[in-house]
């Protein structure tokens, strides 16, 4: 993942892709991440390529939320729903600073679905899944004093409960950092150009280097698909039909002052009665998320379009009628594509989102399911593997995602202490005796600090300032423009760091601008 796991090897890249490799994961979202951990941790020689970077497809356009899966019980899914609860758990016990708890409020509004008694016996339900009890019920004063910026007509009172939010893009970076502390090898840039085979049997592939042009064959014992919506494509070439429908949610980020929410609101669209939410998020405020049929292709970024601004707006304006928002409100948009199984469902809300694995002509494809329970499809996925790996075995017993993070020693307020800790792990302390004057302030605006440009910028394998603004940190979201007005002093931090020349930093910001306009701007 870090550019000192490319700098630092002990051998050039066709040496290392020359060697005798386990597994191939191909695909460096979070289900590539996860497996890469859960390999290496239990001593298999796995490598790890991204075809662009690390997190760059869905993993960091999630909706942020690690969750127990709510919705799910509705659909009868227990048994997921038990599972997204026990790995969210988890996930907060291991990752503090990174995964947070978050919580929800539910206006219970006269006739609004689902009612009061439908809604309470949902969460008595979560509460008995995660061995807790909380307090769910709230009368209208309560509720209006909680959420104050709420719609009042026909308000009775509401329903609260906790999830759990996250970066996401950092949670594959964390998961890849760990990874690495076992053995793994993870590089950004490099697409699986074709598979390579012994007879009919899929055991390598044809690699391309993003930076240099230069192709290289790597054969592994097993070749695992994890590129997500992307999966098809790869099975193609192993001769399987198309098995994914995709989805495109998108989000809106506003300024935290122009939508200010101690809780996160969960609503009921008007329209058609979806979900969607608004929470704050990494000193914004986040709202999503639509849920559509994705028919623009998977070659380019998505991006929201006017039909899903204009329902995310009217969601806003439904719920917080006397905040008055407008587009101009609006400081960023994005979208992703989910990899949905396509079940023929008709409304897309309705398609499955568990995981599956596929064995086709000894390509191992893994797609499907939740950010929250990437480490359950990890084990999975190995679980199908071990009788493709003769020699190894494992109980395949959970693991604590993370090693416990160090202390460390900074002048700095305990919950930022917390936050780098969650996010950089056994890097934070370097981290923070990296920066120079000044660069322990928080960038106005976010919760970041200058601190992790210079961080990512040396250590985190950045190729393009998107990769140092969408996804090593978050500011591409968080500020008006992408950051724009902050260009000077973020070139000022990282120019130097990423041996950039002048033409190549011009080039990379000018295209990231472009980029920021077309994809994470307001559509046309």
């Amino acid at each position: 993942m870090t550019a000192h796991w490319r700098n630092g090897w002990h051998e050039t890249l066709p040496v290392l892709l020359a060697r005798e490799w386990d597994l191939l994961i191909i695909g460096g979202g979070i289900t590539g991440a996860g497996i890469l951990l859960e390999a290496s941790r239990r001593g298999l020689k796995a490598l790890l390529v991204e075809q662009r970077d690390f997190a760059w497809g869905t993993s960091s356009r999630s909706s942020k939320l690690v969750h127990g899966g709510l919705r799910y019980l509705k659909e009868g899914k227990f048994a997921l729903t038990r599972e997204s609860v026990h790995e969210r758990d988890a996930l907060l016990a291991g990752a503090a600073g990174l995964v947070e708890p978050q919580s929800f409020a539910f206006g219970d509004y006269v006739g609004r679905k689902p009612g009061r008694k439908t809604f309470l016996l949902g969460l008595a339900i979560y509460d008995l899944m995660a061995g807790k009890r909380e307090r769910h019920y709230v009368n209208d004063g309560e509720f209006a004093m909680m959420t104050p910026n709420v719609a009042r007509t026909g308000l009775q009172g509401g329903m609260l409960y906790t999830d759990a939010k996250t970066d996401d893009a950092r949670l594959v970076l964390r998961v890849l950092q760990e990874a690495q502390s076992h053995g793994g090898v993870a590089i950004n840039y490099m697409a699986a150009r074709s598979l390579l085979r012994s007879g009919s049997t899929v055991n390598g592939a044809l690699l391309h280097d993003g930076r240099d042009g230069a192709t290289h064959e790597v054969r592994a014992r097993l070749v695992i698909n994890a590129t997500g919506a992307w999966a098809d494509e790869l099975r193609g070439h192993a001769g399987a039909a198309p098995r994914l429908r995709p989805l495109r949610g998108s989000h809106l980020v506003l300024p935290a002052w122009r939508l200010p929410l101690a809780q996160a609101v969960s609503l009921m669209h008007p329209a058609d009665g979806r979900p969607v939410f608004a929470f704050p998020w990494e000193g914004i405020t986040l709202v999503g998320t639509t849920d559509v049929d994705h028919g623009d292709g998977l070659a380019s970024e998505a991006a929201i379009t006017r039909a899903e601004l204009d329902y995310l707006m009217a969601a806003l304006h439904a719920q917080f009628p006397q905040l008055a928002l407008q587009e101009s409100d609006v400081i960023a948009t994005y979208a992703g594509v989910r990899p949905v199984i396509d079940s023929g469902a008709g409304d897309p809300s309705k398609a499955s989102r568990d995981h599956a694995v596929w064995l086709e002509n000894g390509l191992l494809s893994v797609t499907g399911g939740k950010l929250t329970t990437f480490r359950v499809i990890a084990l999975d996925a190995l679980r199908h593997a071990m009788p493709l790996l003769a020699g190894w075995r494992d109980d395949l017993a959970p693991r604590p995602v993370f090693a416990p993070a160090p202390s460390v020693i900074a002048p700095l307020r305990a919950a930022v202490v917390r936050r780098l800790r969650g996010r950089y792990g056994a890097h934070a302390q370097a981290l923070i005796d990296a920066a120079e004057t000044g660069e322990l302030d928080t960038i106005p605006g976010t919760e970041s600090l200058w601190a992790e440009l210079r961080w990512a910028a040396r250590t985190e394998a950045v190729q393009h300032l998107e990769d140092l603004l969408l996804r090593r940190t978050r500011l591409g979201l968080q500020l008006r423009g992408g950051g724009v007005r902050h260009m000077a002093r973020i070139r000022a931090i990282c120019q130097r760091e990423l041996e950039w020349d002048d033409a190549r930093w011009n080039a990379s910001e000018a295209a990231y601008l472009a980029l920021w306009q077309a994809h994470y701007g307001l559509p046309a």
